[in-house]
């Protein structure tokens, strides 16, 4: 392509205002990738390359050129790989099948017991004498021992002198067993202080006592159950007024009729034969003597019950109802003494039930054995 001598075009590279060329501004002096000629003067310049002319057709030669160029670059040459030093090798034990020996862990210290003393209301952390055996795993049973089982002699012979004289004799030492009976046993129960319950049951003794005065041995069962029979009805009463809670007064009940009952029942000396009660009560008083002293259990009780036996045989003879049958009678009381000693060594007892349902229910349980094998054996 060429141009006539009268039209002069600028130089490549500037505009026709004098200044840089498009081309030069946003490529530079290399557009397209290569370095233009500087033109020679006076020489027309010629242009080729692309062209937004859509008759022009580009020959083999330009459509080869341009696929050259319009191939990727080879890929750079691969990088070696790059190593790096390893972490160093932790040192390992020698796998073996030995245990290794383990220290045995220290014994836990026990807490020592501390000694038992008396009770007090002043904060005193000693343990008590139940709380000791809970903690050692010892029996729960705790009996009353010499003292309370001499309490109970003495009240036993005191009946068979009372007996021996007469019924009124016999019924200062019985009313005295009848108010420590009511006492002890709701302190057994763990009700206390519940005066209402003793006067309650102890009134039932009385009554009772009255009645087999007034009707004559003839009459004693009838006398004796009778009074019974009025006074649970009575407790039963009295506890339905009550306004204590369900629970509470389920308590009171039972222990108000068993008490009354224990009192009434102890009323049986005076319906017995005076011969019977003196083997009885001394029977009873001697099993109770010999369970207290320190001896084996079942030797203690064994001695017991042989001591019973010796004791009503020894009171038989003197009396009228001879050896055999005061052996028989004292065997019965003793049996039924030692039945009322076990109740009153139930359940961590205090010294107070001790002195109280300790002494009282051996005598109160073997009353209403003394009345029938002392109407069969005297």
């Amino acid at each position: 392509m060429s141009s006539s001598s009268d039209q002069q075009y600028p130089p490549y590279g500037e505009s026709s205002y004098g200044g840089p060329s498009y081309e030069q501004q946003a490529y530079g002096h290399q557009a397209y990738g290569y370095q233009e000629p500087e033109p020679e003067p006076g020489v027309a310049q010629t242009w080729q390359g692309q062209t937004w002319d859509t008759n022009y057709q580009p020959s083999v030669q330009e459509q080869q050129q341009a696929a050259a160029q319009a191939q990727p670059p080879a890929h750079p040459q691969a990088q070696p790989p790059v190593s790096y030093p390893l972490p160093p090798e932790m040192p390992y034990d020698t796998p073996t099948t030995m245990l290794r020996p383990v220290a045995p862990e220290p014994a836990p210290a026990v807490a020592e017991v501390p000694e038992y003393g008396a009770p007090t209301t002043l904060g005193n952390a000693r343990m008590t004498a139940a709380q000791r055996a809970r903690a050692e795993g010892r029996s729960p049973i705790i009996e009353p021992g010499v003292q309370p089982a001499a309490l109970t002699a003495l009240l036993g012979v005191l009946l068979a002198a009372g007996a021996a004289l007469s019924p009124y004799g016999l019924l200062v030492p019985l009313v005295l067993l009848q108010a420590v009976t009511a006492a002890g046993w709701f302190r057994l129960n763990g009700m206390w202080p519940a005066r209402q319950g003793i006067a309650l049951a102890f009134a039932g003794g009385v009554t009772a006592d009255i009645a087999l005065l007034a009707a004559g041995e003839e009459h004693a069962p009838v006398a004796i159950l009778g009074t019974l029979g009025v006074w649970v009805l009575l407790v039963l009463v009295l506890q339905l007024r009550s306004h204590a809670g369900a629970d509470e007064r389920q308590y009171g009940l039972m222990a108000t009729v068993a008490s009354s009952a224990l009192a009434v029942v102890a009323a049986g000396y005076l319906a017995a034969a005076p011969d019977a009660v003196v083997v009885g009560a001394l029977a009873a008083a001697a099993a109770v003597l010999v369970r207290a002293l320190p001896l084996p259990g079942a030797v203690s009780l064994l001695g017991g019950l042989l001591a019973a036996a010796g004791a009503g045989a020894a009171a038989g003879g003197p009396v009228g109802a001879g050896p055999l049958g005061g052996a028989l009678l004292g065997l019965g009381a003793g049996v039924c003494a030692l039945v009322g000693h076990r109740v009153a060594s139930y359940d961590y007892p205090s010294r107070f039930v001790h002195m109280t349902a300790g002494v009282a229910l051996p005598l109160a349980v073997a009353a209403p054995a003394v009345y029938l094998l002392g109407r069969v054996l005297v």
